[in-house]
């Protein structure tokens, strides 16, 4: 009788480590479950990320494309109104050079007359004036005449010349020189010497010879040269020696004619 109740008892610990060993198992195939879920979900959740952070990472690359497009946009925006402040002022130059062109013709037929009579009173002028470098100042006036003429030759330039020629004309009046010129002697026919002349502005026209016993001057009242008396002498070759630049300017005595009136001698 003891002998069986042992045994029962025997059967049922082992019953009992069976169960037990039985639920081990399946509480380790639900761990291993439970983890394997978990190790799924951090790689969704790993996946998802990634994919978050792309987008995000797109976005942020189109948001700076975005940005710097606009930058480009407000430069161009500045650029076309500049360029367009630009060619709003060439287009009102061509307009002004549109207009003169139209008008050089016009311009060009008042020029021409105006330009002619300019040398023509210069011409004039240089008659009726005492003849001092006379070569020279007739040579100007005949290279003025073949400028005008030429068809290589601008307006502009012309219309250069011959005011240069006016202030070169101009500019006589208010200096004094001194040059070298052959000259027939007053009261010696046939006679010719190299003398040295001194022209002071255009009141005075007188010339000396190397010797200073030949002195004489410019007489608009006879339209010859004549002789002067030796008094005048030592002014002359003063007035020599302040047109070389030897000495320093001084105050000269030397014969003029008496100015006349605008309507001639009396």
């Amino acid at each position: 009788m003891k002998r069986c109740t042992s045994t029962s008892r025997s059967i049922m610990a082992m019953f009992a480590i069976a169960v037990v060993a039985a639920s081990g198992s399946v509480f380790a195939q639900t761990v291993d479950e439970v983890l394997k879920a978990d190790q799924r979900r951090i790689s969704l959740a790993q996946a998802s990320q990634e994919r978050i952070n792309k987008v995000v990472e797109s976005t942020r690359d189109i948001t700076d494309e975005y940005r710097s497009i606009n930058k480009e946009i407000d430069g161009l925006r500045v650029y076309n109104r500049l360029m367009t402040a630009q060619t709003d002022g060439q287009q009102a130059t061509l307009d002004d050079i549109a207009l003169s062109m139209d008008q050089v013709d016009l311009i060009n037929r008042q020029i021409f007359p105006l330009m002619e009579r300019m040398i023509d009173g210069l011409e004039q002028s240089i008659a009726l004036d005492i003849p001092f470098v006379l070569e020279e100042r007739t040579n100007r006036i005949a290279g003025l005449k073949e400028t005008i003429a030429r068809s290589d030759v601008s307006v502009a330039e012309k219309f250069r010349k011959v005011m240069e020629a006016y202030q070169i004309e101009n500019d006589f009046g208010r200096t004094i020189e001194w040059y070298r010129e052959e000259i027939e002697i007053p009261g010696q026919a046939g006679i010719r010497r190299d003398v040295n002349f001194l022209r002071v502005g255009r009141i005075g026209l007188f010339f000396q010879s190397d010797d200073a016993k030949i002195t004489g001057a410019w007489s608009q009242e006879s339209g010859q040269y004549v002789l002067l008396d030796d008094e005048h002498r030592n002014e002359i070759k003063k007035g020599l020696r302040i047109a070389r630049q030897q000495i320093a300017p001084d105050l000269l005595l030397v014969p003029v004619s008496a100015p006349e009136s605008a309507g001639g001698a009396s």
